[in-house]
């Protein structure tokens, strides 16, 4: 990242590394989570709190055995002028390989979503995380 950019700059270049790196189809870069994330970095998705990097690592690798090639189409990001928050919203697809506690059966599954991140030391250090499941389910079911 530059170091002669914007404190709002350098956040958007976070997310934007981390959206780019770690949910990229095929080529998912779970390595990353240490160099962008805080050690302490908390995820709130879903009325559930994931604590620790290697707590999220795992989450994130367990997301993504159940949508397999899960990659996020990033589609806006922007912070605030101090760079102590930063959002995103972006595109999620992959196939089902049993999401949602379906049975895997390879169909292909798509939801948008936007993430909330708290900045701090120039890591990503909390995040809060809505997405569109219910309709990514419905989707699923009704097929």
């Amino acid at each position: 990242m530059s170091n002669d950019v914007t404190p709002s700059r350098q956040a958007e270049e976070l997310a934007t590394a981390f959206l780019s790196r770690v949910w990229n189809g095929t080529a998912n870069d779970l390595g990353a989570i240490d160099e962008l994330m805080a050690e302490d970095y908390e995820i709130h998705s879903a009325m559930k709190t994931i604590r620790g990097r290697d707590a999220f690592r795992q989450w994130v690798s367990d997301f993504q055995t159940l949508l397999r090639n899960a990659r996020n189409e990033i589609l806006e990001v922007f912070a605030n002028a101090a760079g102590d928050r930063v959002v995103s919203r972006w595109m999620c697809s992959g196939f089902n390989n049993g999401i949602f506690g379906l049975p895997a059966d390879g169909r292909p599954v798509k939801f948008s979503g936007i993430a909330i991140w708290r900045v701090e030391n120039g890591r990503l250090a909390e995040c809060w995380i809505e997405r569109a499941a219910l309709e990514a389910y419905r989707d699923l079911v009704s097929d």
